[in-house]
């Protein structure tokens, strides 16, 4: 036997890629962010084997927090068969061996870019997000000693004129994803990468909001039942996308987030899972997770 094969034969198999001392340290972070909801908690991100601007981050925070009795499901802008959602599903599939659904219903842990499920989730889950651009006032301040300053002190007010500026000049906010929010009343959160249809669906829920930013090394949630508020005026009311007159060619849904297909010049819902379980015999009326009623 070589040396090689000696210290091989002999070190510890890691559960899920990171070591040990990696994932502690992860938990760490994922603690405190869960203890002060909203507010980025720094940690240190490692170099991961999947590309650039592919959830490292998320991919982390679900490595650190899986365990071998979990089911897992990943989803990339809603799709199960995304090339983003299947290499990342693979990869921890790979390394932890943990059993994976496309069934929302079924999972205890799910990541995803850009969408949270259409369906109810329940407080036995964790949703776990892929972050680009976790900094909520970016867009109204670059210097970082001077956001971690407005954050201290809860001085929004760029943000509040920044909103205003985009209402006047466009009659409505124009924001999508990444709109801004209050959490719990004190920090204002960014909720990227999801649309404003799923923005609503943070207040209040029973499930664990977990959110990843690899390349800029923060880490932020919002426990269950947290207040969750869309930043916006006292006359001016939250809207989410619609599209009126629009349903989907599939499964005839017009209270779901739908997708344009312009080849087809069609919609479909975006949450594929969801829109399948619609068109099987039985599925009865779509069951949402939360209305939008702000429309």
């Amino acid at each position: 036997m070589s040396v090689r094969d000696l210290v091989e034969a002999n070190a510890p198999e890691e559960f899920g890629y990171l070591d040990e001392s990696s994932k502690r340290e992860i938990r760490r972070a994922i603690l405190t962010a869960v203890a002060v909801p909203g507010y980025q908690v720094p940690f240190a991100s490692r170099e991961m084997p999947v590309a650039r601007g592919w959830g490292s981050g998320g991919l982390q925070v679900t490595l650190a927090v899986i365990g071998a009795t979990d089911v897992l499901k990943v989803i990339d802008q809603g799709d199960d068969a995304g090339v983003n959602a299947a290499n990342l599903r693979r990869l921890v599939v790979s390394t932890t061996g943990v059993d994976w659904t496309t069934d929302a219903r079924e999972a205890t842990i799910i990541q995803t870019r850009h969408r949270i499920p259409e369906g109810p989730m329940g407080a036995h889950q964790i949703l776990v997000l892929q972050v680009p651009v976790p900094e909520p006032l970016r867009g109204v301040e670059r210097d970082m000693r001077e956001l971690g300053r407005m954050h201290a002190e809860a001085d929004y007010s760029r943000m509040w004129v920044s909103l205003y500026e985009d209402l006047v000049r466009n009659g409505v906010i124009t924001r999508t994803t990444g709109y801004p929010v209050l959490v719990n009343g004190r920090y204002v959160m960014a909720t990227t990468p999801v649309p404003r249809w799923d923005v609503p669906k943070l207040d209040g829920s029973e499930v664990l909001f977990l959110f990843g930013a690899g390349r800029e090394k923060r880490v932020y949630a919002v426990p269950p039942h947290t207040k969750v508020e869309p930043l916006t005026f006292e006359d001016v009311a939250f809207e989410v996308e619609r599209t009126e007159g629009a349903a989907c060619v599939l499964c005839g849904a017009t209270e779901a987030y739908l997708i344009e297909v312009p080849e087809r010049q069609a919609w479909v819902c975006s949450d594929t899972d969801w829109c399948e379980r619609q068109r099987q015999p039985g599925g009865g009326a779509p069951e949402l997770a939360q209305s939008p009623s702000h429309a």
